[in-house]
């Protein structure tokens, strides 16, 4: 996942990523199971789009001021999805 400010793509920082999804508090099952990986990476379940993770990201990164003073841009894919495997 891509972050753009002040108009720069950069991969989110690893950092971030860790603060949003150890303190995110929208109180949304979606975010309960997300683990950081690495700078613009992140593992999540299946239940989460990774337009709504970046979409809440976004969000908390703006409001926490890691924009500079401008709305932090989110661009994400999806990358690796594999289908969970089916116990029989």
């Amino acid at each position: 996942m891509n972050v753009v400010i002040r108009g720069e793509a950069k991969p989110c920082p690893l950092e971030w990523l860790d603060q949003f999804c150890m303190r995110n508090f929208t109180n949304a099952a979606e975010f309960d199971d997300t683990l950081p990986m690495a700078d613009g990476q992140v593992e999540t379940s299946f239940r989460l789009t990774p337009e709504r993770f970046a979409e809440g990201l976004a969000a908390w990164l703006t409001q926490r001021g890691k924009g500079e003073g401008q709305p932090v841009i989110r661009a994400s894919h999806a990358v690796g999805v594999k289908p969970k495997a089916r116990v029989h």
